[in-house]
């Protein structure tokens, strides 16, 4: 039996009614006349967002990027949290590409406040410091344990991030996740930025592809930037339609890999240098740290390979996500696996 894959909700592959939405697709060439398909998904997006446009783009690293600068010029400055994922885990792109220089907030597992990032605002009218201009959140925070943003928090953010004439970006790669955990729709988040990536090819099981929404200028804007990097693709409504099979379909699941993620952390919680916050384990994510006697993280995920796949995220630090592909069962069989791998019968 292979073993249960926890290493990311990226590992999930298309269903058989999502194959055959994909391949029943009307296709076109986006670039020129544009995709029905895609089209389609795109403003489906965008009126789930309540924003006026939204733009299909190959990943959320590219989603991200294009946010950064279609909003920003090279030299301006960014504020978001120290371990988000633009800056952690998309290559520098928001140095390399988008020019922008970044300063740090540190709150409460990636969710700070509008008292944490205001004193970060550099002056405007002094010529040696780099143009604020925008603040980007993280929504649910990865690094954070999978931690969706109280609405009330987020929206505190914006307005004193508008008051400050600072945009507000949000990576909702996990939008999807965030919404259910704190009770709201997609655009009550959304309505407090100036833009939000969401992705499909995470929770939603799609093969591929993100969607940026915004007003209409920042779109076309993004539109312009998104061929200069290489990300507008031709006869790409098979991708569409996954999106949108995904959209209408497995949205309302998420709630599922919610609950099975709070069993796994029962299941693991009583082994023997296994060490759980049941407090972050609010969505898909659990996040463990394992004993010094039990090696490093990466020892132990190397020691139960054999039958649960994780991720070690720091030096005694594991990270598994559940997902669409995971049911009762595997959550069983993964929590005894972590079980054995102490040593414990748990």
């Amino acid at each position: 039996m292979p073993p249960v894959d926890l290493r990311s909700d990226t590992v999930t592959q298309p269903t058989p009614a999502m194959r055959e939405a994909m391949a029943a697709a009307p296709l076109g060439d986006d670039v020129l006349e544009g995709d029905p398909t895609v089209r389609e998904l795109e403003a489906k997006v965008a009126a789930l967002l309540g924003k006026d446009e939204a733009l299909f783009v190959p990943s959320g690293t590219m989603a991200n990027l294009l946010a950064l600068r279609s909003q920003t010029q090279p030299g301006d400055e960014m504020i978001c949290d120290h371990e988000c994922h633009i800056v952690y885990y998309e290559t520098g792109g928001y140095a390399a590409v988008a020019g922008l220089s970044v300063r740090y907030t540190r709150g409460e597992r990636g969710l700070f406040t509008a008292d944490d990032f205001e004193p970060l605002v550099r002056m405007w009218d002094d010529p040696h410091f780099p143009t604020p201009r925008l603040v980007a959140i993280e929504n649910t925070h990865n690094r954070g344990g999978g931690i969706p943003w109280p609405v009330d928090q987020l929206a505190q953010v914006a307005d004193r991030a508008h008051k400050r004439g600072l945009g507000v970006h949000i990576d909702g790669a996990r939008l999807w996740n965030a919404c259910p955990a704190v009770g709201c729709e997609p655009s009550e988040y959304a309505t407090h930025a100036d833009t939000v990536s969401v992705c499909f090819s995470k929770g939603l099981g799609c093969p591929v592809g993100s969607a940026l929404v915004g007003d209409a200028p920042t779109i076309k804007r993004a539109r312009h930037l998104r061929k200069m990097l290489g990300g507008s693709m031709r006869q790409a409504g098979g991708l569409a339609a996954a999106a949108i099979y995904a959209l209408d379909h497995h949205r309302d699941r998420m709630t599922e890999d919610h609950a099975r993620a709070q069993k796994l952390c029962d299941l693991i919680a009583g082994a023997p240098g296994i060490s759980v916050d049941r407090e972050r384990v609010q969505t898909n994510m659990v996040y463990f740290s394992v004993d010094e006697s039990l090696g490093t993280a990466a020892d132990f995920c190397e020691r139960v390979k054999g039958d649960v796949l994780m991720l070690d995220e720091g030096p005694q630090s594991v990270r598994a996500v559940v997902h669409l592909h995971i049911d009762d069962e595997a959550i069983e069989r993964a929590g005894a696996a972590i079980c054995r791998g102490t040593s414990a019968d748990c």
